[in-house]
This record gives structure tokens, sequence and C-alpha cells, in this order.
């Protein structure tokens, strides 16, 4: 029963265009590329508040390159996707804060 109900959530118009599948990999791709981000910057000698910069600023560069490449093909831009970007990103920074 639990399943039918996460598959009626993740596909169901009541949430309008705030979840589904997509905000799902949206989130998911944000906490890898905050992460990697964040781990490269360490490596390059950078200290945790300059790697989180760096984190972030990956994260919105390619949420934002990755609306307009919808746009381009035609599909909207969508601020929910941008959200669950951001809402990625905040939680691999939450994360990766208490890392040494």
């Amino acid at each position: 029963m639990k399943i039918v109900a996460l598959v009626a959530v993740l596909h169901g118009p009541p949430f309008g265009n705030w979840i589904g599948a997509d905000k799902i990999k949206h989130f998911l791709m944000s906490v890898m590329i905050q992460s990697v981000s964040f781990s490269a910057a360490r490596t390059a000698g950078l200290g945790k508040p300059a790697s989180q910069i760096a984190g972030g600023v990956s994260v919105a560069a390619f949420g934002l390159w990755k609306e307009i490449h919808d746009r381009r093909a035609k599909k909207p831009f969508s601020v929910e996707d941008l959200a669950w970007d951001a809402a990625g990103a905040v939680t691999a920074a939450a994360l990766l804060n208490g890392t040494r």
C-alpha cells in the first residue's frame, strides 16, 4: 500500500510540478555536483568556506544551464527544478560541513 501511495504522489497532479521523479533526479544530481566540487576544491587546497562556495556555484551554474537547455528544447523553464537543485546543494553542504 505504501508503494502505491508513493507512486501516486510522484506521478499525480495534486502538488503540481513540485513533486515527481524528475525532481528527485535534480536533487540527487545536485548532491553529487556539490560533493564532487567541494572535494575537488579541498584537494586543490581551498578551505572549507571557499570549497562550499565552489560547490554552490557549480550547482547553480549546472542548474541554470540545464533549464536554459530545456528552454531551447521547447520545454518550460522550471523554477521547481531549480528549487530542488538548491535543496540538494544545501543538503550536501550540511553533510560536508561535518567532514575533516
